[in-house]
């Protein structure tokens, strides 16, 4: 098959009925965040700032934590 029959296929624009899509149940669930330059420098990996996030969490009021 040439390029020039895979061309002739192709419409110039199409429309897509997004009302109906779900989500990708298999893609993963990943929040990315940055730190800055000076933090990033004392967290240097994803299981210290956890740790760190739950000890703040922990000293926080029960109504403001979910």
């Amino acid at each position: 098959m040439s390029a020039q029959t895979n061309t002739e296929d192709l419409l110039p624009e199409y429309n897509f009925d997004y009302s109906k899509a779900k989500p990708n149940r298999f893609a993963p669930k990943v929040i990315n965040v940055t730190l800055d330059e000076d933090v990033a420098k004392v967290f240097t990996d994803s299981e210290s700032v956890n740790k760190a996030l739950r000890a703040i969490l922990a000293a926080l009021p029960k109504q403001l934590t979910l």
